[in-house]
């Protein structure tokens, strides 16, 4: 004999006997709206078969609607997922340069940030110091200077050039994002 060890559903709304107010508001498409005592709403949900549901329970009366439990469960759920497809989502975009990067290498990665602008994404760039190339922090802030100015048309920036650890970085948002 297997024992059931998980744990009891903990209710989201309060349902049927479990509704402590002595006055509800009724709501919703199969019975009549208005304040009703809890009793009363909780026998014309039972003629129909159905639960009443606490749906706002810190309004005053707490309103209730008569529904089946368990597909309103099923309809929430669901309105929660496509909100949440529906949600825009922020992708950053990664650059690399190095303070010697030459014109061929900065025009081809620019051209690239400029899609990924377009496309909606922010773009974050950077220049990476190694070893002895950390004396050349001013090319490096000129570089990223240059690369934003380069991409003043499809978006802005976010601040300026800040320098932490070896690594100096900016970062652009798309002006407007079309996709």
């Amino acid at each position: 004999m297997a024992i059931d060890r998980r744990k009891p559903r903990e209710l989201e709304h309060r349902i049927n006997n479990l509704i402590q107010a002595p006055q509800v508001r009724l709501s919703g498409d199969n019975v009549p709206n208005g304040i009703f005592t809890t009793r009363e709403a909780l026998n014309m949900a039972l003629e129909k078969g159905l639960d009443l549901v606490e749906i706002a329970a810190t309004a005053n009366p707490p309103v209730c609607r008569v529904v089946d439990y368990n597909k309103f469960l099923y309809d929430k759920k669901k309105k929660e997922k496509e909100q949440k497809a529906k949600a825009v989502k922020n992708v950053v975009k990664e650059i690399r340069f190095t303070p010697n990067t030459d014109d061929h290498d900065f025009e081809f990665k620019t051209r690239h940030a400029e899609n990924f602008l377009k496309e909606g994404a922010k773009v974050k760039a950077y220049v990476q110091f190694r070893g002895r190339t950390i004396l050349f922090k001013e090319r490096g802030e000129l570089l990223l200077l240059k690369f934003v100015e380069r991409l003043v048309d499809v978006g802005s920036l976010e601040q300026l050039p800040r320098l932490e650890g070896n690594r100096m970085h900016i970062v652009i948002n798309p002006k407007s994002h079309k996709k």
